[in-house]
Parts: C-alpha cells; sequence; structure tokens
C-alpha cells in the first residue's frame, strides 16, 4: 500500500530521478523516489525491524545459549552461525 504524493520540484531534482530511474531500470520516477529513499533514508530516519527478523535473531541465541551456556563466542563462530 502506498502513499499519493502529487509535488513540484526542480528540474535538478527531476534530472537526478531520472537517472535514478534508468540506473536501477525502473518502470516511474515514483519508484525512483522509493529507490532513492531505500538507498539514502537510513541517514535521516532509522528503518523499522521486521517481526520475523527478531523472532529468528532471538530463537538463534536461545538456541546457542542451550547449547553452548555462556561460553564466549569469536567473530567467527558469530558470522559463521548467523550463516556469513
Amino acid at each position: 500500500m502506498g502513499v499519493n504524493l502529487r509535488a513540484e520540484i526542480s528540474e535538478y531534482a527531476n534530472s537526478v530521478l531520472g537517472v535514478i530511474k534508468e540506473k536501477f531500470r525502473l518502470k516511474d520516477k515514483s519508484e525512483a523516489i522509493n529507490k532513492f529513499c531505500e538507498l539514502y533514508g537510513e541517514d535521516f530516519v532509522e528503518k523499522q525491524v521486521d517481526e520475523q527478523v527478531t523472532r529468528e535473531l532471538i530463537n538463534t541465541c536461545e538456541a546457542h545459549f542451550k547449547k553452548y551456556k555462556h561460553k564466549k563466542m569469536s567473530v567467527q563462530e558469530l558470522d559463521q552461525l548467523c550463516g556469513m
């Protein structure tokens, strides 16, 4: 579900959106605005975490504590556990 927006933008902003649209092969400038926000939005507004991702992280941590108790983990072990 989206929000409708009617806006007056500068020629420069229009050019930037046109370049983003072409670079990412988007169908219109609405998608270009969304892509721009996706690329640079976190500099201004923190994204909300998906509830399922949070649950998976909690389950992963709980499984680790059941298996290893409070044993410390190296960065490499953490990366491996997280599938990185």
